[in-house]
């Protein structure tokens, strides 16, 4: 499954490698500053080179980011998280943003697996975080153009953030149409969902809108204030996700060519995980969502979904070094403290997550909240996911199966994104080119036309 906080290391797409809270920088002067793009150029040729470790007590570090790296063993250990990336075999040049007061480098990177930006996240010349985002060393893609629908910019103001960037996909006509809402599974992501190349959000907002429905598609809340975000402990799946669905159906009911009355919330991943809690909230609103879609949603914990994609992941190695199973257990060892939460301060993390957001998904009962959901729900399975499998779809089905509300389809040869591809494939999977299937798109039409 694909959160701000919220990292799958086994979701390479959504792969966060350090994350940490943006402290003071460390008081060694001496250790060079992270000033420029030529600096970033020069760190990451030595992090992605043989011998990462030499990066160590060089640069200047957050005393929290020094914390990060030497519970991972060093530069060095944090190089090898970089394994499910496969080989570097090309690193263009950094540029650097301004992102809510701090300084960013975008170092865009070919792996042999699928290309990503690594990005260097600086506080006043130290280093504060190291994390994989949306490859854009390619040229920028404009909205496609089409004759049967309109791309219109749409923001989602959103509390305290000002607002994220939006997309909104409408049928040519005078409407009002029905809309379905688009929400992202777990990681810093953009409005297309994409991994690599892939673009799963605008596969489905393109054929949904050619079939006569209007989607919403917006940047996650994480992806766009991801650095301001850093340094609030209590975040949880609630301010990641949910408030921002909530605003977006109603901002959504307020345009022209909508049908407020037939507005449709679709979670993918995680962003389904979310959907139960979504409809609670939508009832207590102002315009509550006509029905809901569930894509590659688990009913299961978040750790033990963690634990099993990475015992997947490790089975497709041809063997595992001492030094690989070395990483298993440590990272296992990390999951071990979600079994006493209470034991866990504000300032504890697991996986890069805050104590709070392991909470609140520990006291989520989705189950429990699913069943107070009246409106049709249509939840879509692929058959080849290694990350959400058919033992999810088995649970849902066992309690959700005779409910008249609920339709459940799974795909044979479909994994996680709704692509071809086979569950042995892992991760590669997501290199080559590929859009959602058709019939998942024509099944998601019908459902939402139908009502």
């Amino acid at each position: 499954m694909r959160s701000s906080l919220m990292k799958y290391a086994s979701l390479v797409m959504a792969m966060i490698l350090i994350l940490t809270v943006c402290e003071g920088a460390a008081a060694k002067q001496e250790k060079r500053k992270m000033e420029n793009a030529a600096n970033a150029d020069e760190w990451m040729a030595a992090f992605l080179g043989e011998h990462p470790e030499e990066l160590d007590g060089v640069w200047l570090m957050t005393a929290q980011m020094e914390a990060a790296a030497a519970r991972s063993g060093g530069i060095g250990g944090l190089a090898k998280q970089m394994s499910a990336l496969g080989k570097a075999e090309k690193i263009l040049s950094a540029y650097e943003e301004e992102l809510q007061g701090y300084k960013v480098f975008h170092v865009p990177c070919v792996f042999s697996a699928m290309p990503v930006d690594l990005l260097l996240i600086i506080q006043d010349g130290a280093i504060a975080g190291l994390q994989t985002g949306v490859y854009t060393g390619g040229t920028d893609e404009k909205e496609t153009e089409s004759d049967v629908f309109d791309s219109i910019e749409l923001n989602l103001p959103v509390p305290s953030l000002r607002e994220l960037p939006g997309i909104l996909t409408v049928p040519r006509g005078e409407g009002p149409f029905p809309a379905v809402v688009l929400l992202q599974g777990s990681g810093p992501s953009d409005k297309d969902e994409s991994t690599g190349n892939l673009k799963p959000f605008r596969d489905l907002a393109e054929g949904l809108s050619a079939r006569g429905v209007a989607v919403y598609r917006f940047d996650k809340r994480t992806y766009v204030y991801g650095a301001e975000l850093m340094s609030k402990k209590d975040i949880s799946l609630e301010d990641e996700t949910i408030e921002d669905a909530v605003n977006a159906v109603q901002l959504l009911a307020r345009q022209d060519r909508i049908d407020p009355k037939r507005i449709y919330v679709l979670g993918h991943s995680l962003g389904g995980n979310a959907v139960p809690a979504i409809a609670g909230k939508l009832k207590q609103s102002p315009v509550n969502a006509r029905g809901y879609i569930m894509m590659a949603a688990s009913p299961r914990p978040l750790d033990v979904l963690m634990r099993e994609q990475y015992d997947y992941l490790y089975s497709l190695l041809p063997e595992i070094t001492e030094e690989q199973q070395a990483e298993k257990d440590a990272l296992f060892a990390e999951l071990d403290q979600l079994q006493n939460l209470d034991s866990m301060t504000e300032d504890d993390t697991v996986a890069g997550v805050y104590a709070s957001y392991w909470k609140w998904l520990a006291a989520y009962d989705i189950l429990q909240t699913a069943e107070e959901i009246t409106e049709p729900v249509l939840l879509l399975q692929g058959e080849e996911d290694y990350q959400v499998t058919m033992t999810d779809f088995a649970i849902w089905q066992e309690a959700f199966g005779e409910k008249a509300n609920w339709q459940m389809i799974s795909y044979p040869g479909l994994t996680h994104l709704f692509m071809p591809g086979q569950k042995s494939e892992g991760s590669a999977a997501y290199t080559r080119e590929a859009r959602v299937d058709e019939q998942v798109i024509q099944d998601i039409a019908g459902f939402v036309l139908a009502e």
